[in-house]
């Protein structure tokens, strides 16, 4: 297993539990495939450089995990499909 830092991009223009339940979502996804969180900082609200799907805002979530290349995959192919994510990148960081 690898370590990575993902940080991702929920709306903001929906309600309160959709974001929590967004952001659950995403943790599973790498917990089922056998992954560990090693910390997870809700960075906030905060306005983004460019608009994004009609949106100047966003909350910014930051994962640093332990996992396999597959678990970082299915994060990735998941992100890209749900429409409350604006943006993610996934980066693999050195040993």
């Amino acid at each position: 297993m690898n370590k990575y830092e993902i940080m991702f991009i929920v709306k903001t223009d929906i309600d309160e539990k959709t974001q929590k339940d967004t952001v659950k979502t995403f943790e599973k996804v790498l917990t089922d495939m056998k992954s560990k969180i090693d910390s997870f900082k809700d960075m906030g609200q905060k306005k983004l450089a460019y608009p994004i799907k009609d949106q100047v805002r966003g909350n910014y979530y930051v994962l640093n995990v332990e996992a396999t290349a597959e678990a970082v995959k299915e994060f990735d192919r998941k992100a890209k499909i749900d429409e409350n994510i604006l943006r993610h990148i996934v980066l693999r960081e050195e040993e």
